[in-house]
């Protein structure tokens, strides 16, 4: 069966008149803050207290992005008799917003939870080379990180909390038994 002559145009104008029927929506953008969903994605936060330098999130990255420099640390051994340890410093923590894709592998690999999606989305530059934000300013988008969402009441509890409250159990339990000066059974 052939489609009537003009059918489509038909269609169209239908559309046309049903929006040009509805009331516009403009959010008055500087003057009024937008509601933006939970997860939006705008700026990467970095907590660099949980940053031990794996340099997974760099080595993950596809846009190679994100610059990191350290250097090592000796620290003296806690006991008497102890061996020197060493650590990595974090001397630069660097991630080029005009490369970044937002993809989020960066923060999906971070071992340590040291990287966060923060809602924050204005941070244009008249310059692109001011794109590169260093851990100073990484660190200043930390502190709007939304708090994690509730956990589920009904949920079950993660096998790992479950062990390890056994393994406490048990602890307490021998040590209630072997504490001095109880009586035992005779």
């Amino acid at each position: 069966m052939a489609p009537i002559p003009g059918s489509g145009l038909a269609k169209g104008l239908a559309v046309t008149l049903r929006t040009m029927t509805r009331k516009t929506v403009t959010e008055q953008y500087p003057d009024a803050q937008p509601e933006l969903p939970p997860r939006t994605r705008g700026v990467i936060g970095l907590f660099e207290e949980n940053c031990t330098v794996c340099m997974l999130c760099a080595r993950e990255c596809p846009d190679w992005c994100i610059y990191i420099d350290s250097h090592k640390e000796t620290v003296p051994a806690a006991t008497p008799g102890g061996r020197d340890r060493s650590r990595n410093v974090l001397d630069r923590f660097a991630i080029d917003f005009s490369l970044c894709m937002y993809c989020g592998i960066c923060i999906e690999v971070c071992p340590f939870d040291a990287l966060f999606w923060s809602p924050e989305f204005e941070y244009a530059e008249t310059d692109i080379r001011e794109l590169t934000h260093e851990r100073d300013k990484l660190r200043e988008w930390m502190w709007t990180v939304p708090a994690p969402p509730a956990l589920d009441p009904g949920a079950e509890e993660p096998k790992e909390l479950a062990a390890a409250r056994k393994t406490a159990d048990k602890l307490a339990a021998r040590q209630e038994t072997d504490q001095p000066g109880q009586e035992g059974p005779e």
